[in-house]
């Protein structure tokens, strides 16, 4: 037998056990609630982040409108001063700079944010600056940010010019750099963090660090949903097991009743139903037994009958025949209990029981044409007569009577043994072929014809074959009538 796959075993106990169910509901519940308060969540914070990049560039876009007029007014020889003098006194937010071309900078990625920051200065910057003056907005980070053409890097300059913390490695503070031409070949270069450098980190919102209590919170819940699921199916396991073994000859003692109402209520109902089916069984076993006990005596007598019969071989034929019936007999309990005939296998000639079975038919008055071979299975004796005679039955009483039943045993490739029985009769409808050989299955033509049966005859050759290893086939031959085909393991 294939073992199952970790995947597989998975798979069932997620989508076919009750508790599986109850743990794919609690987590896709919770897991459901969480995204939506996240994304509740999410949502007003990007809000907030909206309105603080509003705020963040009307007031970044002031500054540097002011620093801006403040140099514009100078001359040229005086702006270095200038400059100077705000570096080392204070009076602006801005590293300043002034170069012949504009730098290239590398803005910082997929920041939405980043975009709508960047496009809010420009517009300001345009509508202040003269018409037409070239403008560049980046907000990049300051790591590698480059401050004039030549590649001069921000970290190259003293500390006294640039907040270390502002550029440090493990968390740099991003910069807006705003580029504009305000004389023909002179470029101004402001460069300064935002007046909250983090506050774009708001939008890395699912993060393991806030991620980690809700997962947490999540385990936990399914865990106790395990656990409480686990109670209340732990009485319904046990009432299942013992569903199975009714039937069967371990008797199951009646299940303590325990669990939710709805459960108690089953497994009250389940000993009640128990009960009764073990009353029902011990007078079928009684009445089998006085049965049986009533037969031996006329049994015996017949037996002592045959004895002055002169004829050695119809002697013989009444003894095996009494055989038979003796061993129907004493194992009547045995059939009402296990629904099976209690035999040792041994090995059987086929074609022996075969042209018996055939003669016995033909002395009573029915066309049988028989095809067979020496072969040997090894099986209950008795059980394959019953199967054999039961299909010989079916096709002597449903055939046509005026037509040869043929019976033919043979073997094939795979070392079966292959006995067919067919008949000349209607056969059977293409949509009843399916439910041949289950109990009780009586079709409109054989119960025209026979009214005393009761439907088993083709349920016990399935039964009996299937415990020999066998399998049983029923068609529709093509040349008409009904076929039936036994494939036994040779022995």
């Amino acid at each position: 037998m294939r073992r199952e796959s970790a995947w597989q075993r998975a798979r069932k106990f997620l989508f076919d056990s009750l508790q599986g169910r109850f743990v794919l509901a609690m987590l896709g519940g919770l897991a459901l609630v969480q995204l939506t308060v996240n994304l509740v969540w999410y949502s007003q914070i990007e809000q907030r982040v909206r309105r603080q990049t509003e705020l963040a560039a009307h007031h970044v876009t002031s500054g540097a409108m002011g620093a801006v007029r403040a140099l514009r007014e100078l001359p040229a020889a005086y702006r270095p001063l200038l400059i100077e003098q705000l570096r080392t006194m204070g009076g602006t937010r801005f590293q300043v700079f002034f170069n012949n071309a504009a730098v290239t900078v590398t803005p910082l990625p997929d920041q939405a944010m980043a975009r709508m920051l960047e496009q809010r200065v420009t517009q300001e910057l345009t509508t202040q600056l003269p018409p037409g003056t070239p403008v560049r907005v980046s907000l990049a980070s300051p790591v590698g940010l480059a401050v004039s053409p030549s590649g001069a890097l921000l970290s190259d300059l003293p500390e006294s010019w640039v907040e270390p913390s502002l550029i440090a490695v493990e968390r740099p503070a991003p910069f807006l750099v705003i580029q504009a031409e305000t004389e023909p070949g002179t470029w101004l270069y402001l460069s300064s963090t935002l007046p909250d450098p983090y506050y774009l980190e708001q939008l890395e919102f699912f993060t393991w660090q806030r991620l980690t209590p809700q997962l947490i919170a999540l385990g936990l819940a399914v865990l106790l949903t395990l656990i409480a699921v686990r109670a209340i199916t732990r009485p319904l396991a046990g009432l299942s097991h013992a569903a199975a073994l009714v039937g069967r000859r371990v008797a199951p003692k009646p299940l303590r009743v325990s669990g939710t109402q709805e459960v108690r209520q089953a497994i009250e109902a389940f000993n009640d139903m128990q009960e009764r089916i073990r009353r029902y069984i011990g007078d079928r076993e009684r009445l089998f037994a006085s049965i049986s006990h009533d037969l031996r005596t006329p049994i015996t007598r017949l037996r002592l009958r045959s004895e002055l019969l002169d004829d050695t071989a119809v002697q013989d034929e009444f003894h095996e025949d009494l055989d038979e019936l003796d061993m129907m007999v004493k194992t009547a309990l045995q059939i009402v209990k296990d629904t099976d005939i209690h035999e040792n296998r041994a090995p059987l000639r086929i074609d022996l029981v075969l042209q018996k079975m055939v003669r016995d038919a033909r002395m009573g008055g029915h066309t049988i044409e028989l095809q067979n071979e020496p072969l040997t299975v090894v099986g209950k004796p008795l059980a394959l007569k019953r199967a054999l005679g039961n299909l010989l039955d079916n096709a002597m009483f449903y055939g046509d009577a005026a037509q040869a039943v043929e019976v033919s045993v043979g073997s094939d490739e795979a070392g079966l043994v292959l006995v067919t029985v067919r008949d000349r009769g209607p056969g059977v409808p293409d949509g009843a072929l399916a439910r041949l050989g289950q109990p009780y299955t009586r079709l409109e033509h054989g119960a025209s014809l026979r009214k005393e049966g009761l439907g088993l005859g083709l349920s016990i050759v399935r039964e009996i074959v299937a415990d020999h290893g066998g399998t049983v086939r029923f068609r529709n031959h093509p040349s008409g009538g009904f076929e039936v085909r036994v494939a036994l393991p040779a022995g």
